[in-house]
């Protein structure tokens, strides 16, 4: 199992092995897979926009969602696996509202938001998504399957 925390991303194409990733609140994970290229990859951004902080941007790209998707597409392409719209399926799982009841920053929104906008720039709009909400997810995916794993704490376990 490769574990993602806040900022990281990941990919893998050994068939069967894990991305893993805890307690997205307001941080989305964009999760890809290939089933017939057995490769997923998987993104823990916290923020919308690398303009924030650019230096924290070049220690750790994952962190924000413009700087990490072009990592995770980067270490990708290092891998050999060029990603086809159509072939690479992506969902989008997080961007809840945890710490802010009055709306006042709207962290989740904006990350769904950013993503989104990331994604079908590239021709990759998400074929499914579980964001938004008032609780925390944690997420799996596994390489050579399409299905997303979601737990939350007091809910029963489900798919996307």
């Amino acid at each position: 199992m490769i574990t993602l925390g806040i900022g990281d991303f990941g990919v893998t194409s050994v068939r069967g092995e894990v991305l893993k990733t805890f307690g997205l609140g307001s941080c989305v994970a964009i999760c890809g897979s290939d089933i017939k290229a057995g490769v997923a990859a998987m993104i823990h951004i916290a923020l919308p926009d690398s303009l924030v902080n650019q230096e924290r941007s070049r220690e750790k790209p994952g962190y924000f969602a413009d700087t990490g998707l072009e990592a995770l597409f980067g270490q990708m392409a290092k891998m050999g696996f060029l990603p086809k719209p159509g072939q690479f399926k992506v969902k989008l799982v997080g961007g809840a509202n945890i710490l802010d009841p009055n709306n006042t920053f709207n962290i989740g929104k904006k990350n769904i938001l950013a993503a989104k906008r990331l994604l079908w720039a590239r021709g990759f709009g998400p074929i499914a998504e579980d964001v938004g909400g008032t609780y925390s997810r944690t997420v799996s995916l596994q390489a050579g399957w399409d299905e997303v794993k979601v737990s939350s704490p007091g809910k029963e376990n489900w798919t996307v």
